[in-house]
């Protein structure tokens, strides 16, 4: 799963970036569900931002009403799921961050870790789908089996995709095995509380 996550560092030099203009914000360490948050989505790219908790449009009531746990998605089955399916045929998007947090451990005494990519790109691109509830836009980060990078932190992994499976999950693709092969690393952080932020947050702590 992911339940907390980085924005990305929206000052680097990264083509897609540039190509999108979006106007600087403040970066917060320590994300959380119902938070607004970057999204990507149609053609060209278009920067905006949506509530972190998808809401489908077919929802009546108030926003408080809607009960469900849809801040993420499963990849293996969202395309059948209520919820989910029609914006899984039209609201693909991509969620951008710099990184994501999972725990290990017992209740009472969990140790986050700090789950960040072993590669060139800074930026983590995590596939998502977006839905439009009355006047708000709201998403879902989608999730998938971890791979070995992280399967000892915790046994899913957000989606995240490289430049070619960017362009196949905006185009539609049904493909469950995008972003198998991301390549990720991690390290253990001092333990901290919902409304911590700072980059303090990322330093690598003894296990």
């Amino acid at each position: 799963m992911c339940g907390r996550f980085i924005d990305p560092n929206l000052r680097g030099t990264e083509v897609e970036h540039s190509e999108l203009k979006i106007d600087p914000f403040p970066r917060r360490f320590n994300i959380k569900p119902t938070q607004d948050v970057l999204v990507v989505a149609k053609t060209p790219l278009v920067g905006m931002f949506a509530r972190w908790w998808l809401v489908p449009s077919w929802h009546r009531g108030d926003l408080k009403d809607w009960k469900a746990t849809t801040f993420n998605a499963r990849i293996e089955d969202a395309k059948t799921k209520p919820t989910f399916r029609a914006v899984w045929r039209h609201g693909r998007c991509l969620i951008p961050g710099g990184g994501y947090y999972e725990w290990t451990g017992d209740k009472g005494a969990k140790q986050p870790h700090l789950i960040r990519s072993a590669g060139n790109e800074e930026t983590l691109w995590f596939a998502g789908l977006a839905s439009r509830w009355q006047d708000l836009l709201t998403c879902t980060v989608m999730t998938r089996a971890a791979n070995d990078d992280v399967k000892a932190v915790h046994h899913r992994m957000p989606v995240m995709l490289n430049a070619d499976e960017r362009e196949a999950w905006l185009g539609g693709s049904d493909d469950v095995s995008l972003g198998e092969g991301a390549r990720l690393t991690h390290h253990p952080v001092a333990r901290f509380g919902i409304e911590d932020d700072g980059p303090e947050l990322l330093e690598p702590i003894d296990p």
